[in-house]
């Protein structure tokens, strides 16, 4: 018995101590397979599985015309980013080189921030106190020279390279590696919007370049160089207030809306970036790639303006200014800016919204130069005047006096009011008829009032409804107070009140509701205001709701309510909706007052008969002349066609001298509207 146990266990451990050896035997064969017979391959496949991931950044989504026109695009760039590898700086100067060479012969350019030169040894300014800040900044004696500075680098470097001019390109790239810094899982850009030719030299002989990725990156294009730049508006590189202030979503290298639609509607526009895998070895070859999430591109905008119209305006808000400038009218006026704005009286759309001078948004897509923006600085190229710049609208005015004289029954269609000149009451203001001809209008009615601009009828006018029912009418017409376009920096400008005189803590002046009746006084406001105060007398009263987004289209090609795009609206630009209740004017009264306007461009005596006498449409207008210290800016309201108003054009010229001169502008883009194909078939 004891026997057949110990031959059991025996038998047992035999076959345990087979087992380790085949188990042993199974691995040393494995061992060897992994070690000698496959190990250069093993080797290989482990050096490639440094993974790395990147943003795929989305391309941004194009801003369009009410015509589908395409206004602001995005098309592939390609940047070259740099990695950081195991290598020795002789192994590290050389690859630069290496890689600068392949720029140079396609016309790339490459980052470059040092201020050295060389060829003559020197520096790239001639500011004392920059050079010296810089010097400290970089631990260099300030007492060095160029050159001194230039062996300081290049022993620090340690750039063996004897041609100075090589040393000196290496050199830039290695300061920039030095301040910005670089590792394996963090590049650093070298070069962007590299060109096609350099993409392929480098993915063909990619181990010959250790570190590199060509990275896809959208580039935004505006499409037709100034036109409606403060529309669109700029974007450019995120800056680090900006990062912290976006969330983590963004990266250093993106860039963002700064202005115009292009900053209401970052989020739209945007997209979502996708992540792509890169594998490397351990010299920094890229050995795979792929995606791992797409991107997707962002949405369009379409906008309510027509780019045909855009251009006359904007072309004939040019001529004009300088026409007046150079004395092309009856008398010369240091005219340099301006602004339109073209409106469908019917809907509220924004046509064209122009400001001049303008300025070329695509300088700033990659990063504008200092002396460049420093000149739209100094001519204030950036400023909306369209929007942001307020006014005294002078004689375009009269027409809210008038309805408001009209509508309480302080006056009605057949009243007639003398004008000798003088307004006997306050401070006895003049009309502009005496201080010309030293005699008055004599009696008018308000549409002969409206047709020759006459003061004293609007001071009687002014006088008999008051200064509150004065500003009453002016906040239904939407003067001083914001339209609500889809546009930064819009102001609210003011109208004249009571207000303005409890805030001074005194009584408010008769002369000063004379002045208001005109519009002067505290009366301030902008170009857009005024073409939604012609939109809404034409329209007898109705209230208008102005806008310049027609729609946004997602990529998957579903549409934006409207109503979302007025919440995002109201909470970017941080403004609420106004419940404005409306009062529908009397049929009799509005025809009168737009009777009045219809004389100024048709009938001699008009202010604008002369811009306006061989219009094939009939135009109703206004001219104004609004004093400001010591200049005039010009005026010019209008509509076309009298008898079913389809557009409204608002013109102001700073330092226009007359408003006559500013109806030249309304002139072309009516002519333009109404009859272009016909000139065209011509």
């Amino acid at each position: 018995m004891d026997n057949q146990k110990n031959s059991n266990t025996n038998l047992r451990y035999n076959i345990l101590i087979v087992a380790v050896y085949i188990v042993g035997f199974i691995l040393l064969a494995q061992l060897f397979n992994l070690q000698i017979l496959n190990g250069d391959e093993y080797r290989s496949e482990s050096s490639a599985r440094l993974t790395r991931e990147t943003i795929v950044l989305a391309d941004r989504g194009e801003i369009l015309d009410r015509n589908g026109m395409k206004l602001v695009t995005t098309s592939t760039g390609y940047n070259l980013d740099l990695y950081k590898t195991t290598t020795d700086n002789a192994q590290l100067n050389n690859n630069i080189l290496n890689i600068i060479r392949v720029l140079e012969e396609n016309g790339d350019s490459y980052v470059d921030n040092l201020i050295l030169q060389v060829n003559p040894f020197g520096f790239s300014t001639e500011n004392e106190d920059t050079i010296k800040r810089w010097k400290k900044n970089n631990g260099i004696d300030e007492n060095y020279d160029a050159q001194q500075c230039f062996n300081f680098f290049k022993d620090k470097y340690e750039i063996q390279n004897e041609d100075i001019t090589e040393a000196r390109k290496i050199m830039a790239i290695r300061y920039e590696i030095s301040h910005n810094g670089y590792s394996n899982v963090r590049p650093i850009e070298i070069a962007n919007n590299i060109t096609k030719n350099s993409v392929l030299k480098f993915s063909e002989k990619n181990n010959s370049f250790s570190g590199i990725d060509i990275v896809t990156k959208p580039v935004v294009t505006y499409n037709n160089g100034t036109l409606a730049s403060h529309v669109l508006g700029y974007c450019g590189k995120i800056t680090q207030t900006e990062l912290e202030n976006v969330g983590e979503e963004y990266n250093k290298n993106e860039i963002i809306g700064k202005t115009g639609i292009q900053y209401v509607f970052e989020s739209y526009l945007r997209g979502q970036n996708g992540i792509r895998q890169i594998d490397m070895d351990v010299n920094g070859n890229i050995t795979g790639e792929y995606i791992t999430e797409e991107p997707i591109v962002g949405s369009d905008v379409q906008l309510t303006i027509d780019a045909k119209v855009q251009s006359v305006a904007e072309q004939a808000l040019k001529y004009d200014i300088e026409k007046i400038a150079n004395g092309g009218y009856a008398e010369t006026s240091d005219a340099k800016a301006g602004a339109v704005v073209v409106m469908n009286t019917k809907t509220g759309e924004i046509l064209a919204l122009a400001s001049y001078p303008d300025y070329e948004p695509q300088l700033f897509v990659e990063g504008i130069s200092t002396e460049k923006y420093n000149e739209y600085r100094e001519n204030e190229a950036l400023y909306n005047r369209a929007i942001s710049g307020t006014y005294a609208p002078g004689s375009t005015f009269k027409m809210v006096t008038a309805i408001a004289g009209l509508e309480t029954n302080a006056i009605n269609t057949t009243d007639k009011i003398n004008c000798a000149g003088v307004y006997p009451y306050a401070h006895k203001p003049v009309c502009w008829y005496y201080s010309t001809y030293r005699r008055g209008h004599g009696a008018l009615n308000v549409s002969q009032s409206i047709q020759h601009s006459c003061n004293c009828f609007y001071y009687e006018v002014g006088n008999r409804i008051g200064i509150d029912t004065l500003a009453n009418y002016s906040k239904y017409f939407g003067l001083g107070r914001k339209t609500g376009i889809e546009l930064p920096s819009e102001s609210s400008g003011s109208i004249a009140g009571k207000d303005k005189a409890e805030k001074e803590n005194r009584e408010w002046y008769l002369g000063e509701t004379l002045s208001a009746s005109i519009g002067q006084s505290y009366n301030n406001v902008t170009p857009l205001q005024m073409a939604k105060y012609i939109s809404i007398l034409v329209n007898g009263g109705h209230q208008i709701d102005v806008t310049i987004v027609k729609s946004i289209i997602n990529s998957d090609k579903s549409e934006v309510s409207k109503e979302e795009i007025n919440e995002h609206v109201n909470n970017v630009l941080g403004v609420k909706d106004e419940n404005i209740e409306e009062k529908l004017f009397e049929d009799e009264n509005v025809k009168a007052v737009l009777e009045g306007m219809k004389n100024v461009t048709t009938e001699s005596g008009g202010t604008a008969y002369s811009t306006f006498k061989d219009s094939a449409i009939q135009v109703g207008g206004k001219t104004g002349s609004a004093q400001a210290g010591d200049k005039t800016h010009a005026w010019f309201v209008g509509f076309a066609p009298y008898d079913d108003p389809e557009i409204a054009v608002v013109t102001i010229i700073e330092n226009g001298a007359h408003g006559a001169y500013a109806a030249q502008v309304a002139r072309d883009i009516f002519d333009s509207y109404f009859f272009e194909d016909e000139v065209m078939e011509e």
